[in-house]
This record gives C-alpha cells, sequence and structure tokens, in this order.
C-alpha cells in the first residue's frame, strides 16, 4: 500500500468460500499457532486487562422511546470485539456483529458477521470481509485443537450436542483431529433437525459406520470418547444440557463449546478441567461478578466459580497453551477424564481471516474499494 492513497478489498461469503474459509485441518493448525500466542501473552484484546471477549451493547427491557430495540428474550445485541495477534500472523481486526434469534423466521442466521482487517501501525484498512463461515470454523477449529492434545488416540465414537452449525464445524473438527472415529451419536431438541444433521453427516462423512440420534443426554455420553456441547444456550444454568459423572465413560473428552453443566463434586474429584485461555476466564471473572456462571454460559466459568468456592485452586485449571508447550502435562492415563472449555476470542478471527485474505489476494478475489487518494483533514 502506497500512502497517502489507501485501497483495500471487500470478500463476500462466495470469496471467503474460494479462499479456503471451510479448511478444517488448516483452520486447527492456524488455532494451534493462536493459543500459542494466547500462551506467550503475544497478543491484545479490548479492556485493561487486554483479555476481554469483547463490548456487547444489549437492549433494555423496557424503554420510552418506541424506535429502540427491546430485550424480549430473543438474542438481541450488538458487539465489538476488537483485537491484535502477534507470532505469525502479526495483525489487528475486528468482528463486528449484530444478533437476534428472530432472524431465522427471515431465512437469516442469528448473527450476522463481518470482519474488518487493519494494519497494525496506521489502522487503515486492509480487508473488510465476510465472516459468518469465518467465525463457524474458527469456533470448530478451537476444540480440534483440543481434541489433538487431549482426545485418547484411539477416540472411535463422537456425540453432538447441538445439530446446528456450531455442530457441523465441531463435528467437522472431531473427523478431523481424531482419524479414527466410526461412529457420531447426535443430540437436539427436535426430531426434524436432529433428521436433517444426521443426513447432512452420512453425506459429508460417507466413511462413518454408524450415525444415531438420541432422545436424552445419558444416550449421548454412553460409550462416548469425545463429546463436542454445541447447543444454543440462555442465561439460566438450570435449562443447560446436565452430564452426571456416572454417565461419563472412562477416558472422555468433554468440550464445553457452548453451554452445558456438570456436579461440582464429580469435576473436583475426577476431572483435568482445561481452559483455552486462562486469561480470559479471569477477565470474565471480573466482568461477571460471582457467580459468573450463568451470566456468561461457558463451562469455564463454573471453574472459577469453583476457585472462589474454595473449591478447587486455580492452579487445577489447565491452560492448553502450557498443554501444548509441554510445560504442564495434558491427558496422563487412559481412564482420564477432561473437561475442556471453549471461549472464543476475536484473536481467532483476525488469524484465520488473514490467512483467507492472503490466500484470496493470490488468487485475485475480492472488490477492490478506494478510501481516498488524500485525505481532507490530514
Amino acid at each position: 500500500m502506497q500512502y497517502p492513497a489507501i485501497d483495500f478489498i471487500f470478500l463476500n461469503e462466495e470469496d471467503m468460500i474460494r479462499a479456503g474459509v471451510k479448511n478444517m485441518p488448516g483452520c486447527i493448525d492456524a488455532m494451534e499457532e493462536v493459543i500459542k500466542c494466547l500462551n506467550t501473552g503475544d497478543y491484545v484484546m479490548g479492556g485493561v486487562n487486554h483479555s476481554s471477549h469483547g463490548c456487547q451493547v444489549s437492549f433494555p427491557e423496557k424503554s420510552p422511546f418506541p424506535n429502540m430495540p427491546k430485550d424480549e428474550g430473543d438474542d438481541r445485541r450488538f458487539m465489538a470485539m476488537p483485537a491484535y495477534i502477534g507470532g505469525p500472523f502479526d495483525l489487528m481486526g475486528m468482528k463486528w456483529y449484530g444478533s437476534n434469534t428472530a432472524n431465522r423466521k427471515l431465512g437469516l442466521p442469528r448473527s450476522i458477521l463481518t470482519v474488518m482487517l487493519n494494519d497494525k501501525n496506521t489502522g487503515a484498512p486492509l480487508c473488510l470481509m465476510s465472516a459468518n463461515l469465518l467465525s463457524a470454523y474458527r469456533t470448530g477449529a478451537i476444540p480440534g485443537v483440543g481434541a489433538r492434545y487431549l482426545a485418547r488416540k484411539d477416540a472411535q465414537v463422537c456425540g453432538i450436542c447441538g445439530p446446528g452449525v456450531m455442530g457441523r464445524t465441531g463435528l467437522a473438527a472431531m473427523m478431523a483431529a481424531c482419524p479414527h472415529i466410526s461412529t457420531v451419536k447426535i443430540k437436539g431438541r427436535g426430531q426434524a433437525s436432529l433428521n436433517r444433521f444426521a443426513a447432512y453427516v452420512r453425506t459429508q462423512y460417507p466413511e462413518l459406520k454408524h450415525v444415531e440420534t438420541v432422545q436424552t443426554v445419558e444416550e449421548l455420553m454412553k460409550d462416548a470418547d469425545v463429546v463436542v456441547f454445541s447447543n444454543s444456550g440462555s442465561t439460566d444454568p438450570s435449562t443447560y444440557p446436565f452430564v452426571k459423572g456416572e454417565w461419563i465413560k472412562p477416558g472422555a473428552l468433554l468440550i464445553g463449546l457452548s453451554a452445558f453443566d456438570m456436579e461440582n463434586d464429580f469435576m473436583q474429584k475426577h476431572c483435568r478441567l482445561v481452559v483455552d485461555n486462562m486469561k480470559l476466564y479471569d477477565s470474565w471473572a471480573e466482568e461477571f461478578p460471582y457467580p459468573s456462571f450463568g451470566a456468561n454460559n461457558i463451562i469455564g466459568s463454573k471453574f472459577t466459580d469453583m476457585v472462589h468456592d474454595g473449591l478447587i485452586t486455580r492452579d487445577d485449571i489447565y491452560d492448553l497453551g502450557d498443554i501444548i508447550f509441554g510445560k504442564r502435562a495434558g491427558r496422563e492415563s487412559e481412564n482420564q477424564i477432561i473437561v475442556y472449555s471453549v471461549g472464543g476470542m476475536p484473536v481467532e478471527d483476525v488469524a484465520w481471516g488473514k490467512i483467507c485474505y492472503e490466500n484470496a489476494r493470490k488468487l485475485g478475489l475480492g472488490v477492490p474499494l478506494h478510501l481516498w487518494d488524500k485525505p481532507d483533514l490530514a
């Protein structure tokens, strides 16, 4: 880029697909590098602690202004998620989205996302990109990194709780990270969505020997080596899928991509607790005063609540980066049960966004956009 003129590109969803946004094995590799950057501190996110998930705008339940949106229990919010990620990425960016569950009635996804990539020094825009697929694949890939290091090497049975978009990318990551999976079990809320997801899985992964739909969490857990919780969740923990310790197969890996709950006593005595970035959960514990779990539906916030209650120490929560770097042990036995919490961070969007952007540039994709030849107010 030659200054002061600024040009950048726009990538629509079709461009992103052609640029490889759906390359799950490549995305898992990229997210492993992200986890390393998080562990060494080579990143900056929002907030004074540099580890905030983002800035969220939520609406009031009542308002004297007729045009102001209201919180009607349908996930109406906007969120800005800025981040710098170093390492091999070395880029600034931000994910921006609006969310409304009622979007589905219009044939739209619940959240509509874009990512802007910026030069780290000048702030000049480099690329504005469609980000629904970007976000979905990086979200699934972080569980894939965890499965590489935490799942049993002979894992064969995968459970998916929540047959939606995150269920698809979560399963794609498990299939990439656990090459011996031969059975997939699926739990959802309605038979129609279960049937659609099962048909998708059979078509997408014809190598699978068994694809089963189940009605209860207990059935889902039976014989499962790795279980991904990708279901939608509210802020009421009583509505989360609940897992009893007696249902869990020895050696299983439980991945909290979304809301689920377990018995404190079982987690304390029988599980290794792992998070994708401990500093994120410390930040959430500050932003969501105790009890954090519920206000934030990610199981890692229950870990920090357990620290607050004196049930475990902070050192009992393992950071995946420490495991990757060999600072701490991951799986120590074939029968060890591991609970892995995935929080989701904008550094992941920026990292995978950069790789897709670079691919797009090589392929000549995107619409050129011109900001100015010379800034009028410089």
